[in-house]
């Protein structure tokens, strides 16, 4: 074969390639497939799904030391423990309940405690917890409620799924007066979300499904019981106990 052959049949080989690519690359731009199409267009955020809750991601205790000295607002409501705090030491003898929901916490210090076996705060008590303590508002009394655990070098916090660091009311300002009176108040009115309900009634749940917003959901809220049911993200029936 002669030369000029040769980069005649060199040239066609290139050309028939760099075709081929051009024309896949035209066909998937046409049709990109799953991982190319957009379908975030379909999607439709709620204002609820916009809203930003703030976290800070402890891992060590002297980082949830930047709590003392500001308020909290309960997240995970009618779930935690809280004991008394008098003399630098948590009272694990008097408990004096489970904090609401949406309830303030004004917190003072952070601290160190171990805890007896015999207390069940639904935390692991490692060799250590660590504890928040706080003031309600208009109360002079100090309590203690627990935010993470410490064992030998292993430290666990729990604080971003315990609090809002911002007031709820500021956090979802596009709620109706209605239903923030309805959660100030810890009951549930026809129309509420899965959300409202449990900023108003807690998160000590079980729910007979997990399609949110479409499920029955019963709650525990210290001692009362509710049984909700939801179409649509909004309670059409609602029966407490």
């Amino acid at each position: 074969m002669k030369t000029w052959q040769k980069v005649l049949l060199s040239f066609l080989v290139t050309l028939s390639i760099g075709g081929v690519y051009l024309f896949s690359v035209w066909k998937h731009r046409q049709d990109p497939g799953i991982l190319g199409r957009d379908d975030t267009k379909d999607q439709k955020l709620s204002s609820d799904d916009l809203a930003v809750v703030r976290m800070f991601f402890p891992a060590h205790f002297e980082d949830t030391l930047k709590l003392q000295g500001t308020s909290v607002w309960m997240k995970n409501g009618y779930t935690m423990a809280y004991y008394p705090y008098a003399g630098r030491q948590v009272i694990f003898a008097k408990l004096a309940g489970v904090i609401p929901s949406a309830q303030r916490l004004d917190v003072k210090t952070i601290v160190k405690s171990a805890v007896p076996a015999s207390v069940d705060d639904g935390m692991s008590h490692g060799s250590r917890q660590v504890f928040a303590v706080f003031a309600l508002p208009g109360s002079a009394g100090l309590y203690a409620t627990p935010i993470g655990a410490i064992q030998d070098s292993e430290e666990s916090y729990y604080c971003d799924l315990l609090f809002y660091y911002d007031d709820p009311h500021t956090i979802y300002d596009n709620w109706s007066k209605d239903a923030w009176a309805a959660i100030d108040a810890h009951q549930v009115k026809p129309g509420m979300s899965e959300l409202q309900t449990r900023m108003a009634i807690g998160q000590n749940i079980h729910a007979d499904g997990s399609s949110q917003g479409n499920r029955t959901v019963t709650y525990n809220q210290a001692g009362k019981h509710w049984t909700i049911t939801y179409d649509n993200n909004r309670a059409t029936a609602i029966r407490s106990e």
